[in-house]
């Protein structure tokens, strides 16, 4: 596994880590037309879950055109402050992780190497742009796009809210679905036909847990040009305020990584 490999596992884990088992929102609600642009991002805003710590474990598949890697990862977060993980295989440490609003610590056991830097370095590295809020919108289930009445209209699709920009950009094209019980993500892509990129991240449903609803079902794939990725996900459980840490100290003897 090379390094872009085992970042875009540890946000995958970013992405999915907010599943439990609670109860699951199947979809039993219709879509209203007649609900304002306005309404709808309000009611999205509003279903972000309210905690103050997170802890889960996930297993995880990451497959492309060349193999297939089963991870199991561990997650710690402090809403707005830290996301913490850890990814191991057959309960060896392959990488750890620590995230704040304003850095990225990283370190890879295998080869024996680590990063430090901002956002921009990782974003260039990934070849899209991410940072913590983006991250931690995603995780729960949240947009990441910046939404706003005046410069979005919607419509209901396949029963489910669809809210896209005014003007879209020909060469970023997002869409963004929303379910009508709980007004969560549903699905939303990026679309960069001029770097010949496409990312889709889909949720299947819900779970709801101490009055908030988080991803239970999470389907990421990315493609650029040839390459395609694709990451499943099973679900292990989830425990909210919990006292937590984030132990993280990169080990003597490795080398940083210039990005």
């Amino acid at each position: 596994m090379n390094l872009k490999q085992v970042f875009y596992l540890i946000l995958t884990v970013v992405i999915c880590a907010s599943c439990t088992s609670g109860k699951a929102v199947t979809g039993s609600s219709t879509a209203k037309n007649t609900l304002a642009v306005k309404d709808i991002i309000v009611s999205h805003k509003k279903s972000e879950p309210t905690f103050n710590t997170l802890a889960a474990r996930v297993q995880l598949v990451y497959t492309d055109e060349n193999r297939e890697q089963s991870i199991t990862a561990s997650l710690r977060m402090e809403k707005d402050k830290t996301i913490w993980i850890k990814a191991s295989f057959l309960g060896v440490t392959l990488a750890k992780v620590l995230i704040t609003p304003t850095r990225v610590s990283y370190y890879e056991s295998i080869s024996k190497s680590y990063f430090e830097g901002d956002f921009a370095l990782l974003s260039d590295f990934l070849g899209t742009e991410i940072d913590f809020e983006k991250a931690q919108a995603i995780l729960l289930g949240q947009s990441i796009f910046n939404l706003n009445a005046n410069t979005y209209n919607g419509d209901v699709s396949n029963n489910k809210y669809r809210l896209l920009p005014n003007r879209q950009n020909t060469n970023f094209i997002t869409g963004l679905f929303l379910y009508p019980e709980n007004f969560k993500v549903a699905s939303e892509t990026i679309a960069q036909p001029d770097k010949d990129r496409l990312l889709s991240v889909r949720y299947s449903g819900y779970e709801l847990l101490e009055g908030s609803f988080y991803p239970s079902e999470i389907k990421i794939e990315a493609t650029e040009a040839e390459d395609k990725t694709n990451v499943e996900i099973n679900y292990k459980k989830i425990d909210l305020n919990v006292s937590i840490n984030f132990p993280f100290t990169i080990p003597d003897g490795y080398t940083e990584i210039s990005l």
